[in-house]
């Protein structure tokens, strides 16, 4: 019996120390955990970064845990950025769970196309700062934000849309640093430079192309014949003679644009001016970067969206006549139109 049991207490411990470690069970904690601890959760994080964050925190015992609790969760790939509120010592699904509650995310998302006007009042309402701050903290502080040389200082266009983390040690400068971070990995590269070369306009450029084609269209695929059209522009020296420029220039959005505005004294007036406004027009999200870059085919010089849905690019002046008659007509009888896409008049 003695030698019985020592052969079978041998073959248990071989049994343990030969199986393979990827079947051994996870390293996990049980219980509900204890104190508090806050987790940042980065935009574009994947599951095993998040996992050695909240390892390295002491929230979960081993990423393998959290790694295959996700696995095994119908949503467990889909964690939003930000700022989470946890305990140490957590089971994993228990941390997992507190994660995939977006109420738990303490962020600040920044929406595709606003202008950094409207980004900055974000961050004051965010932050709970008064009015004008990270407006001032912008300008007092360019030097400090990462901005590349060829925005000579301009912010606009670099503050890239995504959700960003908030905590307590959040600040203003902080958080546009950080959209300034995200842009530029966006914006670097050897694509964009030959896709810029390859339509004759500097990188910085084709990052205004990108605004313009943000502003002036609501779907990826309009976006790309958008900026098809301001190539096909630039390229015949035509003037651009997009409303968007002007409604950027006065601080406004509309879609009514007067003969008087065509007439604006500023930089910004694609009517008066040739060649590409000074600076993007907003910050524009991946869509509309990807559009500038890779641009649909297409002969088009004009465009204008009649109504909602309805953008209708041609190279006929005589038929974006007709189109911008029937634009006309749909907004008479809708005084408060919500359509996207400016008309682009003929010569």
């Amino acid at each position: 019996m003695a030698g019985l049991l020592g052969v079978a207490m041998a073959a248990a411990l071989a049994v343990f120390l030969l199986w393979p470690e990827g079947k051994q069970p996870a390293p996990d904690y049980t219980g509900n955990g204890t104190g508090r601890v806050q987790v940042s959760v980065a935009q574009g994080a994947s599951i095993t970064q998040i996992g050695k964050t909240l390892t390295a925190k002491h929230v979960v015992a081993s990423v393998r845990a959290f790694t295959e609790a996700a696995a095994k969760s119908p949503a467990g790939d889909r964690i939003h950025p930000g700022t989470y509120t946890l305990k140490e010592r957590m089971p994993a699904v228990a941390a997992l769970n507190v994660l995939l509650d977006p109420s738990n995310a303490n962020a600040l998302t920044i929406p595709e196309g606003w202008r950094s006007t409207q980004i900055y009042a974000a961050v004051d309402a965010r932050l709970g700062l008064p009015a004008g701050t990270t407006k001032a903290t912008a300008e007092q502080h360019l030097a400090d934000l990462g901005l590349p040389a060829d925005a000579a200082g301009h912010p606009e266009g670099y503050l890239f849309p995504a959700t960003y983390p908030v905590t307590g040690d959040s600040t203003a400068l902080g958080l546009l640093q950080e959209m300034v971070k995200e842009a530029t990995t966006h914006l670097d590269g050897a694509t964009l430079a030959e896709a810029a070369a390859a339509n004759n306009v500097t990188p910085y450029g084709l990052l205004a192309v990108a605004s313009l084609a943000q502003a002036e269209a609501d779907n990826p695929e309009d976006m790309a014949k958008v900026a098809r059209v301001v190539y096909n522009r630039l390229a015949k020296n035509m003037p651009l003679q997009l409303d968007s420029t002007i409604n950027y220039a006065l601080g406004r959005s509309t879609l009514t644009t007067t003969v008087d505005d065509t007439r604006l004294d500023s930089p910004f007036n694609t009517y008066a001016h040739p060649g590409l406004p000074p600076t993007p027009i907003d910050n524009p999200g991946r869509d509309a970067l990807r559009a500038a870059i890779h641009p649909a085919d297409g002969d088009w010089l004009y465009f204008v969206t009649v109504q909602p849905g309805d953008t209708r690019f041609t190279d006929s002046a005589d038929q974006q006549r007709k189109n911008v008659d029937e634009f006309n007509a749909h907004r008479a009888q809708n005084p408060s139109p919500t359509a996207s896409g400016s008309a682009l008049s003929t010569p």
